[in-house]
């Protein structure tokens, strides 16, 4: 076997692409190009100083920092001194959610941010194994065993000019089955579970990527999805570094808000070819365009626009088939008055959006594909190092998940673990050089998720015969009727919450009982007092009923009967969302059992009842 390691990978985008810009990063308002060759020097440095602070090969060192240059160059660095990155979310505000990971994952060093440096501070003591403290950006001042980023590479420059070779001995010795990352889940059930990924891991998945997609060289990317995954590590870091690409990351703002607030800045700085994105990115994006739309007083033209291109376009593949055709020439006029003037609030040169991390509501695809910046869902898992499968500019499917990544082995099967034919529903089981090593310090899970090299994801979904695989939902997160029936509640979820103007998150719920449930999130601004704001509820409820504006889109036996009204947001802090904005269905049954059980009495069946006024009082 061949080696390539990570270390392989970029020394090779270097001797290919020395002089090319890799890095685009904005600290004074203009984004500033930073070579391959000017990259590697710098992590080159960077390693050295770890080195000399006594960084051994396979030791664990942490993240914790915002996405930008010096988080790509320090963790380049800590693979040539030989270390195992534990990369982790900047949304760990919780000191026992980032403790939980810092004792789990082993960790001795730590790198990180000014801004996320008192979370360290409040816990250090709690962390014996924890040798020194790197911080990416100067602090007023430095506690006992911190040290700012720059003079650690300045002493590691000092070093390489007489030790070079001596260092780059450290790299070169790395193989593939030596562990690159530690990459913690997000924890949508108990505690987060360390996923193991090797060098080879990454560099057979950034292969498999490449497999589906083209990159060339002239390509820019703006990362506005956290570093800490993979999904940004293979699509954004590796896959661009193998062709030679620009990745630009978004400038951090005081708070979270002034960061998003910097997004719009930086897609009209960069002018990005493609960007890597999220579903709640995507809803958001969306909804700033209608709110623009509608200031403009084009609201009107812009809907008959936008439903001309939908109904014209249909799922991408059969685009103006049949008599639609003759639909093409008014197609055409649309995009040239209307929907390039919103592509050039996006940059003007944005191709398309890679988008992961939760299903995609085909709505949405619809909705970008109309207006000539497609948002192609990919599906992938941690544990595959992510990427499985893509929708691709040249093939795709809106609704589906794409084409499979190669080579890769994938097969569906179901509850008894036997494969199924093409369009007959079941998990997920794939095979290949993405397949994690396992889960850190967890035999059990290791054994119970990968079994004779093939990975069972726990996603349900099915293969189409056109080649393109559908992603229905987590085959834990079924819901189950009490005949036995057992259906996903994401497409369901995803398409009552795009399609109101009140419901902004719920939870389907249903467990062996006669009917169906929900646990909703609404909009306290948007609705009346009293029994006039639960009507208006359930009124969104029954466009998807007979009559309807939605009517036929899910059998009515899965729409929830009732529902209850969430005394207060899903959110990271009350553990009900998680850090990559996925719901914690337990979280939200358990803070909500007892009104659980009560939805399926006579009394609670109704949902003008009680609970809910007081719910909906208590939130307005």
């Amino acid at each position: 076997m061949i080696k390539k390691t990570i270390i392989d990978h970029f020394e090779q985008a270097v001797a290919q692409f020395p002089d090319n810009t890799y890095l685009l990063e904005s600290k004074t308002g203009t984004f500033e190009p930073t070579t391959y060759k000017q990259t590697r020097d710098a992590a080159y440095k960077f390693g050295a100083g770890l080195v000399l602070e006594g960084v051994k090969p396979k030791e664990n060192i942490a993240i914790l920092a915002e996405g930008c240059n010096m988080w790509i160059i320090s963790e380049l660095g800590m693979f040539y001194a030989g270390g195992v990155s534990v990369p982790l979310s900047i949304k760990l505000e919780e000191s026992n959610d980032l403790l939980f990971r810092l004792i789990h994952g082993d960790v001795k060093y730590i790198i990180t941010s000014s801004r996320q440096l008192n979370k360290i501070r409040l816990i250090r003591d709690q962390l014996p194994l924890v040798e020194k403290i790197i911080v990416l950006d100067p602090v007023e001042s430095y506690e006992a065993g911190e040290i700012a980023a720059e003079d650690l590479m300045k002493r590691g420059a000092k070093y390489l000019e007489t030790n070079m070779e001596e260092f780059l001995k450290i790299g070169q010795s790395i193989q593939n089955d030596d562990i690159a990352t530690i990459t913690y889940t997000s924890g949508t059930t108990a505690d987060p579970k360390g996923v193991v990924l090797t060098h080879r891991n990454y560099t057979a998945n950034v292969e498999q990527s490449l497999s589906c997609i083209n990159i060339d060289e002239n390509l820019k990317m703006l990362i506005i999805l956290p570093l800490d995954h993979c999904f940004a590590h293979v699509v954004g870091m590796y896959a661009m570094m193998a062709r030679g690409a620009k990745i630009a990351t978004v400038p951090q703002g005081k708070t979270a808000m002034e960061t998003l607030r910097n997004i719009p800045m930086s897609i009209a700085a960069v002018k990005p070819n493609v960007m890597l994105s999220v579903p709640a990115l995507a809803k958001n994006f969306k909804k700033n365009i209608e709110s623009s739309v509608e200031k403009s007083g084009k609201k009107k033209i812009f809907d008959f626009a936008l439903k001309l291109a939908i109904w014209y376009n249909q799922e991408g593949w059969n685009r103006g088939r049949g008599l639609r055709i003759f639909a093409l020439p008014l197609v055409k006029l649309f995009d040239k008055l209307i929907f390039s003037k919103v592509r050039m609030a996006m940059g003007g040169e944005l191709d398309f959006f890679i988008g992961g991390g939760a299903l995609l509501d085909i709505d949405i695809q619809r909705f970008y594909y109309a207006l000539g910046i497609p948002m192609f869902q990919g599906y992938g898992l941690s544990e595959a190092t992510p990427v499985i499968s893509t929708n691709t500019p040249k093939r795709h499917r809106l609704g589906s998940s794409g084409i499979l990544v190669k080579p890769m082995d994938l097969k569906i099967c179901d509850e008894d673990g036997n494969e199924v034919p093409n369009g007959v529903t079941g998990e997920i089981v794939i095979r290949g050089e993405n397949v994690m090593a396992g889960y850190w310090k967890n035999p059990v899970s290791t054994a119970e998720t990968v079994r004779d090299g093939w990975l069972y994801t726990g996603d349900m979904g099915y293969m189409h015969k056109s080649g393109f695989l559908y992603v229905l939902g987590r085959f834990k997160s079924l819901l189950i009727s009490s005949d036995g029936e057992k259906y996903a509640p994401e497409g369901i979820e995803e398409s009552i919450i795009e399609n109101s103007k009140i419901i902004q998150n719920l939870m389907l719920h249903n467990n062996q009982n006669p009917y169906t449930i929900c646990v909703v999130q609404v909009d306290k601004k948007a609705l009346p007092q009293g029994e006039a704001g639960i009507m208006a509820i359930k009124a969104e409820f029954d466009k998807y009923r007979a009559g309807g504006q939605f009517e036929g889109t899910f059998p009515e036996r899965w729409l929830p009967t009732t529902f209850i009204i969430a005394d207060e947001p899903f959110s990271e802090a009350n553990k009900m969302i998680n850090s990559t904005m996925k719901l914690v269905r337990n979280a939200v049954e358990k803070a909500y059992a007892e009104r659980i059980d009560f939805a399926f009495t006579a009394e609670g069946r109704n949902p003008v009842n009680e609970a809910n006024l007081a719910a909906l009082a208590k939130i307005n």
